[in-house]
């Protein structure tokens, strides 16, 4: 049994490793060699009438008015900081449809000061010493990929800002092969994470919509959604334990199956964004890598129909990995369906067995509330599930394409019960369809889609497509989710599903959260973080949580 639990070789930490991701975009979503040209974004937006006529240009990085450094570093940290105008403009802002418009725009007022690129926990443990010490604030920073302002520091009453890229600890530090889990540090990137389990036969597989942009420790601090529509929904439900770096200590949970033992030191952090530590490294629960996969699609005339169908499958106990309903609108922008119909994309996978059993079951309970199966096959390249997977990765792309034609692109999700989500899909196209008329004047899009669902709720994400007034995209979109957030709270639903909190969906969370608990929240900040250093501004304000 000498070799039930492996230490991994060490090597080298990042910066990252010269060909192992393509370069990024500073101001936009994902691989720099993926952005629209300036042709594509033109015709892509002709098909929303009002758009711009021409594409913002994408400014140049020596173009940005970068507000001036505010703090240095001391000499001992020194080789970990920099304030090189490339990376202070990367980490200003996420990826939401508000942050690339205002990068567009070569608005870089909320540039950090410095970026810090730790090595090792031990440069994490210093930084912050450092920085509780001279009122710097600290934004942790995994891959950026943050969609509510979880990222963009705010609060503006710190000596200076640094944005704390956790991109170094990037490697896999042990594996438990005869528990199926590894220790894992915080800051590996999705593909990378992947591609060292992949030797052992095992895998994570949370996949997100970010995954080759989001890292493990990202994941963790905003309780991600990942590649289960059903079961194993969110991160939470792979966390074995954490090690968390706090101003007042480190935090190690003991690595357990599961405990009764009073509340989840896991939980604390799970979902805490930054705000109470820094996530260091977790074990991971994995798994056999599925060697069995099956899928197919399905049409209803109807959404309510289809609705009732994927309720039958989320209380069925089939537990199916892909369970995806695209409303007619969803489903014609995803082009896998033209005749407005509503289509259901299901998938089933094994590590161990054949699934096309558990798929013709799904299929059949799909049937039996009027659906229409379009094709079923073995593996998961069945038309319609690949173009729906293709839109699907290709979208933040085509959003940004968008968003240099002044056009509002931009999603909000949440979950809610069974019993209320027709009342809500009604409302959200009423309201915030009348929002999207009232600001734009145009009736835009507003489209549905389920990314998870489970046996008493879906979890819906919407999308809202219109055109914008240049140099008002930002606070056109600010009016939309406004109204958005006040039929989520009218509605009984939660503010969002799998997309945190940050900075955009506080005023829907602090309506949200139970006051005992805002008190509690504050009496942990005060504890782990009585600087009040740790990404400020984000879930609450630590004086009046």
């Amino acid at each position: 049994m000498a070799d039930r639990t492996s230490s991994l070789p060490p090597s080298p930490p990042s910066p990252p490793r010269p060909g192992t991701a393509p370069a990024r975009s500073w101001w936009g979503w994902g691989a720099l060699d993926q952005a629209l040209p300036d042709a594509e974004c033109a015709s892509l937006a002709a098909l929303v009438p009002g758009a711009a006529e021409s594409a913002l240009p994408v400014p140049s990085i020596a173009s940005l008015d970068l507000p001036p450094v505010r703090v240095s570093a001391p000499a001992a940290l020194a080789h970990l900081v920099s304030s090189a105008p490339a990376d202070r403009a990367a980490h200003t802002y996420g990826k939401a449809f508000r942050d690339v418009v205002r990068a567009l725009y070569g608005d870089m007022a909320a540039a950090p000061d410095l970026v810090a690129r730790p090595r090792e926990e031990r440069d994490v443990v210093d930084l912050l010493g450092w920085a509780a010490g001279a009122d710097v604030a600290v934004v942790p920073y995994g891959a950026g990929s943050s969609v509510v302002g979880g990222v963009e520091y705010r609060a503006g009453e710190h000596s200076g800002v640094l944005s704390l890229d956790l991109s170094g600890l990037d490697r896999v530090l042990e594996i438990d092969r005869v528990s199926r889990a590894a220790r894992i540090q915080a800051g590996v990137l999705g593909p990378d994470l992947e591609a060292q389990l992949r030797p052992h036969g095992l895998t994570l597989r949370h996949f997100p919509q970010s995954f080759a942009f989001s890292t493990l420790g990202g994941w963790l601090a905003t309780r991600a959604g990942g590649h289960y529509a059903t079961l194993h929904t969110h991160i939470d439900d792979l966390v074995e334990s954490l090690r968390v770096v706090t101003p007042s200590g480190v935090s190690q949970s003991l690595r357990v199956p599961g405990s009764g033992a009073g509340p989840s030191p896991d939980r604390l952090f799970l979902g805490s964004e930054g705000t109470l530590g820094i996530i260091t490294e977790a074990w991971m629960r994995l798994q056999d890598r599925p060697a069995h996969k099956a899928s197919a699609s399905v049409v209803f005339e109807r959404f309510p129909a289809a609705v009732d169908a994927v309720r039958a499958i989320a209380q069925s106990g089939l537990h199916p990995a892909n369970c995806r309903l695209l409303d007619p609108g969803e489903a014609a922008l995803s082009g896998v369906a033209a005749g407005g119909g509503s289509v259901l994309v299901l998938g089933v996978e094994s590590a161990h067995g054949p699934v096309e059993g558990r798929l013709a079951e799904l299929v059949a309970l799909a049937r039996e509330h009027g659906g229409s199966p379009v094709e079923e096959t073995s593996g998961d390249g069945d038309s319609a599930t690949g173009t729906w997977r293709s839109a699907f990765l290709r979208m933040p792309y085509l959003r940004d394409g968008l968003a240099r034609m002044s056009v509002i692109s931009e999603t909000f999700e949440t979950a809610c019960t069974w019993d209320r989500f027709p009342a809500l899909y009604e409302a959200v196209h009423r309201d915030v369809g009348a929002a999207v008329r009232k600001v734009t004047g145009a009736s835009g899009l507003v489209n549905c889609r389920f990314t998870h669902v489970y046996p008493d709720g879906p979890a819906p994400y919407f999308t809202v497509i219109a055109p914008g007034r240049r140099g008002a995209e930002v606070a056109m979109w600010d009016e939309i989710k406004a109204a958005a957030m006040e039929v989520l709270a009218e509605q009984g639903a939660t503010v969002t599903h799998h997309h945190a909190v940050g900075r955009d969906h506080r005023p829907g969370y602090d309506r949200q959260r139970p006051e005992p608990f805002a008190l509690a929240l504050r009496a942990a900040k005060q504890a782990l973080d009585p600087a009040g250093i740790l990404n400020p501004g984000v879930l609450f304000d630590a004086a009046t949580a």
